[in-house]
């Protein structure tokens, strides 16, 4: 089984302000302007992620030009010689937020990008969670086009209830050579990041979790390759495979084998941690008209449990069913049938309540506090059901995620 590649990681040498280095995901606040236009001021003429990477809420404005410039700050940060590189490790990181009183330790490796499908029943070793909206596609492919790095928001996950894999490091952190330890802007927390040597020993761990006995044991009658679960992150794999199948037909089978643009760099976590929380991804739209809400409360009149929707001024109680994922189905269906039939109407997707909520209080639209999944139920969802709804769970909270911050080389 080939599907871990041990990567060669760039990280900014020392020297290099590693606070403003730091950015997180491009997804992230994409209705909040005031947080990414205190970030470009606060990373204003120093080396950073935030200016080699598209933040979303951007999306539609001189997405030309801002592409150039990204891709030329890269040659610049890569002829300015910023990195350093980091061969034949891991990266175990630990993770701090003010929302759990314990770490959160993930793994850096990367992936074969041949082993990822994010069609549903797919036999892949790496299966998406989430439907995929193939419309976001073609602008972060078209970043990679001329990019010569990655940097990823990407999350991975293993069920591991026996934590097998990633807790032992961690609990052996202090004999490890340390690469980094700050303070993440924008209240992102604390993060340590240290050299991993085992990397083989390592990969052997995760792939005996794809036995067929294990999986079967797991699952049941389970007739499929299953290793790991796309938690976060999974447009930017998707784009990361669409580019990797535009790039490989022109490529000799050597090539192909060992390109870089072929392998994937991702943060793998355990399932189990017991700092990861499973959050709800809210939603909120605008312009929609009077009846909405009212279609929305008959969705499921009878239902066990109830959600609250709110505009600026009144709040809803909505009846849904106790599955939390058929009741995501439901209100992620209606939303979409409704902008179908109402042009003007659109959605966006809001991480925390409390960030929800200060979109609606500063431009208007209903917001809708989605129930949410538990982690016990993932896995057998995506065996016995494909993918979850899009938007369906986030890994935590808005600042609890990941930050660009380790790069890989793509040409």
């Amino acid at each position: 089984m080939n599907i871990i590649k041990i990567p060669e990681i760039l990280l900014p040498k020392d020297g290099i302000d590693y606070q403003k280095w730091a950015s997180i995901a491009c997804d992230q606040f994409t209705s909040e302007t005031d947080y990414w236009n205190d970030l470009e001021v606060f990373t204003k003429d120093a080396y950073s992620a935030y200016h080699i990477t598209y933040p979303e809420i951007y999306l539609g404005k001189d997405e030309d030009a801002r592409i150039r410039r990204i891709n030329d700050t890269m040659k610049k940060y890569l002829s300015d010689g910023i990195f350093d590189t980091v061969k034949d490790s891991f990266i175990l990181v630990e993770r701090t937020t003010r929302y759990s009183a314990v770490p959160r330790f993930g793994l850096i490796i990367s992936v074969d990008l041949e082993a990822y499908d994010f069609k549903p029943f797919n036999k892949s070793y790496i299966k998406a969670t989430e439907g995929t909206i193939v419309e976001r596609l073609p602008v972060r492919v078209k970043i990679r086009e001329n990019a010569l790095l990655e940097l990823p928001h990407i999350l991975l996950l293993i069920d591991d209830a026996q934590k097998s894999v990633i807790e032992p490091i961690a609990a052996d952190r202090q004999k490890l050579v340390k690469l980094y330890d700050f303070e993440l802007n924008k209240g992102g927390g604390h993060i340590k990041g240290y050299k991993v040597t085992d990397a083989k020993g390592i990969a052997d761990k995760i792939y005996a979790l794809a036995d067929k006995d294990v999986l079967t044991a797991k699952y049941g009658a389970y007739d499929n390759n299953f290793l790991f679960a796309v938690g976060d992150g999974n447009h930017s794999l998707a784009a990361a495979k669409a580019f990797w199948e535009q790039l490989k037909p022109a490529l000799t089978a050597e090539e192909r084998s060992n390109h870089p643009a072929r392998y994937a760099l991702v943060e793998l976590m355990n399932l189990y941690d017991g700092a990861l929380k499973f959050e709800p991804i809210h939603r909120v739209v605008f312009n929609a008209e009077d009846g909405f809400i009212g279609g929305l409360v008959k969705l499921n009149p009878f239902g066990a449990k109830k959600i609250k929707a709110f505009s600026a001024e009144k709040e809803y109680y909505i009846n849904v069913g106790a599955d939390a994922a058929v009741a995501i189905k439901d209100i992620q269906t209606y939303i979409e049938e409704y902008i179908k039939n109402n042009p003007k109407t659109i959605v966006d997707y809001i991480h925390g309540e409390e960030h929800l909520k200060d979109v609606v209080s500063k431009r208007g639209g209903i917001g809708i506090v989605m129930p949410s999944i538990t982690k016990a139920e993932l896995f057998p969802f995506v065996v016995k059901n494909g993918v979850l709804p899009k938007k369906a769970f986030s890994m935590g909270e808005a600042e609890e995620k990941r930050y660009y911050l380790e790069a890989k080389p793509i040409r």
